[in-house]
């Protein structure tokens, strides 16, 4: 196991600013009221392919070496960090392979085609979509880029809470969803070098609170195929996600289904800002926790925000 350091996300930095926005930091007086807290949301939701792993995806296809170049990148993913590295892959112009379960939103699905990704389907399962991407890369002999256990990966992450820290001054928490930890670990890296009194606070669905589990025994507790609105979250924590979330992280929070659909339409209603399901989860946490917030500087990660439009989770019922 490789675990990266500061020096890396400082490389990074530099390789992807070419490739990727800045993205703002935006304030709600209804949200800093309702919460007793001030918040600063990061909207990774108007980022270069609507989330922030095109960070990681730009480092780790930037990065790459002329051998591995022709033979391109491929990966496995619920949509993100799919769509994000067909993005990246087309910036450089190498082939991009994704398997994608076959319930990932349409939306997404679209947007990997839209980039140049060729999308091949697995059961809505880690299991399905491991057995069916080894095949792949078999077959391809792409360089293998994983949605979240690669230092690659992490260290593009990272520079999303080293812009929020530069911009915000005075964070007491910083907060962010968790699913396989890419962000959460990313966040770990940045703020244990140059904010280590701010804490680290994950939050996660209830339906799929593997994290929070494995954070409360102290060793990796695997779900095989959650359920929950957050499609983004289903996937479990690997050994290098753990190693941060182990050592660095505050607590793992938890929210329902209905408190993550609650502060989704929340937040398009008062922010007029679009965010998926899985980047609501924060605010949710904070709005069921807000003695744990309350007078704080807290800095929310907005992960994303490609939505299928069609299927806006309240007008699912």
């Amino acid at each position: 196991m490789i675990i990266p350091n500061f020096d890396d996300v400082l490389e990074a930095e530099q390789r992807i600013k070419p490739y990727i926005h800045q993205t703002p930091v935006l304030t709600s007086s209804f949200m800093n009221e309702l919460t007793g807290a001030q918040l600063f949301f990061k909207c990774e939701n108007f980022q270069k392919a609507g989330a922030f792993k095109v960070r990681g995806a730009c480092n780790a296809v930037f990065g790459l070496s002329g051998d591995k170049i022709s033979k391109g990148v491929a990966t496995h993913s619920s949509g993100n960090h799919a769509l994000s590295l067909s993005y990246a892959a087309g910036r450089r112009n190498i082939p991009v392979t994704v398997v994608m379960p076959r319930t990932a939103p349409d939306a997404k699905k679209a947007a990997v085609k839209g980039y140049g990704g060729v999308v091949v389907e697995c059961e809505p399962s880690t299991s399905s979509r491991e057995e069916v991407f080894a095949q792949i890369v078999a077959q391809s002999g792409a360089d293998f880029v994983h949605p979240y256990n690669d230092p690659r990966v992490i260290c593009g992450q990272a520079t999303c809470s080293r812009e929020l820290i530069e911009n915000i001054d005075g964070l007491d928490a910083i907060i962010a969803p968790i699913g396989g930890g890419g962000m959460i670990s990313g966040t770990c890296l940045t703020v244990s070098n140059i904010a280590p009194d701010l804490k680290i606070y994950a939050a996660e669905p209830r339906n799929a609170d593997d994290a929070y589990r494995s954070f409360k025994a102290g060793h990796i507790i695997a779900d095989d195929a959650p359920n929950t609105v957050a499609d983004g979250l289903k996937v479990p924590l690997k050994d290098l996600t753990w190693h941060f979330v182990s050592n660095y992280v505050e607590d793992i929070l938890l929210a329902s289904e209905q408190e993550i659909i609650d502060a989704m339409m929340l937040t398009w209603q008062r922010m007029k800002i679009v965010m998926e399901p899985s980047s609501a989860v924060p605010l949710a946490t904070i709005i069921k926790n807000k003695e744990l917030f309350a007078d704080k500087r807290v800095g929310v990660i907005i992960t994303g925000g490609n939505v299928d439009l069609n299927k806006l989770p309240w007008n699912m019922a």
